[in-house]
């Protein structure tokens, strides 16, 4: 017998759906509380003149979700996706009431806790995702991956919008209530989920084939049962015999070097590009072009998040009638354009309004809100074969979060030894290699079967 809670009755689907979706708001709701909060925690604990620390705060949580997301794969295939889900919320609860009580200038004691707390931060990114394809009937998995990514930015939405509302308190108590309530979204999840039945997919892959047949009675319609239970039954023995025959060796042999780089090489400029550097600094980036307290510059995220959630919904629009290829690149030309104009401009002519660099990275964050944000884990989820699809899908999602931590810990740094606009020129630059490395590395993906993808894997075909 299982210790898994098991409903009694049929799941509605708007119930899966909105717990699938409440795990992209904790998610984006942990990622971006920080933009927020980090003007008020520099101020009460003067640390206007520490880059080092304010990027290690601020980067910390990213070097956890690096090892969360590698260890919720191998357990998850253990101890269940719905588990391990629970057991993220639970981190979430504890370690976000963690970042709250920090002692006064306890900035080792803040790294040090969302660095636990990314660990949370990392499997849920994971884990619900895939809890949610497994459970969801197949009609919906391709709305739920668009919906995935705006419950993600309206998650980072809400964290501005909440330090928005409590900017006036004390800066002590204001950060410390932006940090700690993170934990009521993460008990929302875990009181949702302890609902949900466990993954049929998992309970069939551990030989648990009863249980699943149950599962599946609560969540499909009974006629389909029997049927979808083959199903997942056939690509369970297909999964466990490709995972039998590679090894992170197989990665880098022959024709899947290619399609692993081009994966790996997307996953890793996206973070490059700089886009973390605007969603996690863009009040202080306003401070130091205008003058204005960083503090009073909280209108500005929240600006960035309409405008990544608006992008979000257009991408769900027209996410299957315009090539990947085509999107990525001129999503990463305009990008490259808003950093680089801006320094070109200030060259050109040293008086023009500072404030100006601003408007140019709104328009950055437009383009990369229905380009490279989506787009990038469509083509994971598209490009590698079944053999290889388990290791390189985690390779990609690592180098994603090893460059979000770089950009989160070196952009203070290079900021407070370079001139601003400077540094977002490097960021342009990067945009630009971005564009070249989809022109000439990376395959086009839309509407082509995996065996098409895989038979042209030592070339781009366009």
């Amino acid at each position: 017998m299982t210790a898994t809670i098991q409903p009694t009755k049929k799941i509605p689907r708007s119930y899966i759906y909105f717990f699938g979706s409440f795990g992209g708001i904790l998610f984006g709701y942990d990622i971006g509380v920080m933009t927020g909060a980090l003007p008020f925690l520099q101020s009460d604990w003067n640390l206007q003149d520490e880059a080092a620390i304010i990027g290690w705060i601020t980067s910390s949580l990213m070097l956890g979700a690096v090892l969360g997301g590698v260890l919720a794969g191998q357990l998850s295939d253990k101890l269940g996706r719905r588990k391990m889900i629970l057991f993220s919320a639970l981190v979430f609860v504890v370690f976000s009431i963690g970042c709250a009580i920090a002692p006064d200038n306890g900035w080792a004691y803040l790294g040090v806790v969302r660095v636990f707390l990314g660990l949370g931060v990392g499997a849920a990114s994971a884990l619900v995702p895939a809890y949610m394809s497994e459970i969801a009937p197949a009609s919906a998995r391709g709305r739920l991956s668009g919906l995935n990514q705006t419950m993600i930015v309206s998650g980072m939405l809400a964290s501005y919008i909440v330090a928005y509302f409590l900017r006036n308190l004390p800066e002590t108590t204001a950060w410390r209530l932006m940090l700690g309530l993170a934990a009521v979204p993460a008990l929302v999840l875990f009181l949702g989920v302890l609902q949900l039945p466990e993954s049929p997919r998992f309970l069939i892959k551990n030989g648990r084939i009863d249980e699943a047949r149950t599962v599946l009675t609560y969540i499909r319609e009974d006629a389909a049962v029997e049927s979808e239970l083959k199903e997942i039954q056939a690509t369970a023995e297909l999964e466990n015999t490709a995972q039998a025959k590679t090894s992170l060796k197989t990665l880098f042999n022959g024709k899947y070097r290619y399609l692993v780089a081009a994966g790996v090489g997307v996953a890793a400029f996206q973070q490059f590009q700089g886009a973390n550097a605007i969603f996690y600094y863009i009040p202080l980036i306003v401070e130091r072009a205008s003058g204005t307290s960083a503090s009073n510059a909280l209108m500005w995220p929240i600006i960035q998040g309409v405008i990544l959630v608006l992008g979000s919904l257009l991408f769900m629009a027209i996410a299957d009638k315009f090539n990947r290829r085509t999107l990525l690149t001129l999503g990463g030309s305009v990008m490259g354009l808003s950093f680089l104009l801006p320094t070109l401009i200030h060259m050109v002519n040293p008086g023009a309004n500072p404030m100006m660099i601003v408007v140019f990275l709104s328009i950055y964050v437009a383009f990369y809100s229905f380009t490279w944000a989506p787009l990038t884990w469509v083509i994971v989820g598209e490009i590698f074969p079944l053999l290889i699809r388990g290791r390189a899908t985690g390779l990609a999602s690592s180098f994603n979060w090893i460059g979000s931590f770089a950009v989160g810990l070196l952009f203070p740094i290079m900021t407070a030894n370079m001139a601003q606009d400077l540094v977002f020129a490097i960021f342009g630059i990067i945009c630009v290699l971005g564009v070249l490395f989809i022109r000439f590395c990376v395959p086009e993906t839309r509407g082509r079967t995996l065996e098409e993808i895989e038979s042209h894997g030592t070339r781009v075909k366009t």
